[in-house]
């Protein structure tokens, strides 16, 4: 059923050879536009300022969603034991940020601050705290039940096992989820420029109307190295701050070793 789901699907949409071919000659013709890219001093110049822009877009979105996405995904999450009244309205409103997709917000941020990377900021902040509500409340969910059983039997509060129990042991897969977050920030601060979110979204936008294609492959290629950079910054915190799993011989378990400690 399932490949059957795909193969009708790739048919419906037109995904095949003949497709491509028939793009093709056009296709050559804007690559072959790209090519040397422009080097432009002045145009060097206003591509910082908006590289620039583009990574403080993606930071202060990312506070903002984590701001917003981790106190919804700490009362998502089963474990935590949220009231139920609590956690549907934290479900719903997670649910709801992340349906409504980056451009969709960035348009109607545009339309009541008006335009800049103001407007990005809050587009992509409001996404990225759906999508960060959902994937560190799993997080929260994956965690080893004994400790935190441990402390319930004891005779720890809810507001104890959560603080003590729970979110120690997934705060290294969430910071690691929280890079990995920036890393989509890059990718979609790029996209809401487009509709008016600032950074060189924004210059890519202007360039693709206007045919300028040699400014274009400059443009393309300075979001190449951003994101490659924000990757390699990324690797460099997981290391420092997160989780390795690992087997356990025998068990068939696998274990989180965070910072140097087995949990």
């Amino acid at each position: 059923m399932v490949i059957a789901a795909g193969v009708w699907s790739l048919a419906e949409t037109g995904v095949g050879s003949a497709s491509l071919l028939a793009g093709w000659e056009g296709a050559a013709k804007m690559i072959g536009g790209l090519l040397p890219p422009d080097l432009d001093p002045e145009l060097l110049r206003q591509l910082g300022t908006a590289a620039l822009e583009t990574v403080q877009i993606s930071i202060a979105s990312l506070i903002l969603g984590a701001a917003f996405g981790l106190p919804l995904a700490v009362l998502i999450a089963g474990n935590i034991e949220a009231p139920r009244w609590l956690s549907g309205l934290a479900r719903l409103a997670a649910t709801t940020l992340r349906s409504v997709h980056e451009l969709l917000w960035a348009l109607i941020f545009v339309a009541t601050v008006g335009l800049g990377p103001t407007a990005g900021v809050y587009a992509i902040g409001l996404h990225s705290a759906g999508v960060i509500a959902k994937l560190c409340s799993e997080q929260l969910e994956a965690v080893d039940p004994a400790p935190v059983e441990a402390m319930r039997i004891t005779g720890g509060s809810r507001v104890t096992c959560a603080l003590l129990g729970v979110v120690p042991q997934a705060r290294a897969n969430i910071a690691s989820q929280l890079l990995y977050q920036w890393e989509c920030n890059i990718r979609s601060s790029v996209v809401v420029g487009f509709v008016g979110g600032g950074g060189i979204g924004e210059a890519l936008g202007i360039s693709l109307r206007l045919f300028r294609y040699q400014e274009l492959a400059t443009l393309l290629c300075a979001v190449l190295l951003i994101v490659a950079a924000v990757d390699q910054i990324s690797r460099l915190i997981r290391a420092r701050v997160g989780a390795t799993t690992y087997a356990i011989p025998g068990t068939g378990r696998r274990s989180l070793l965070i910072l140097g400690r087995r949990t």
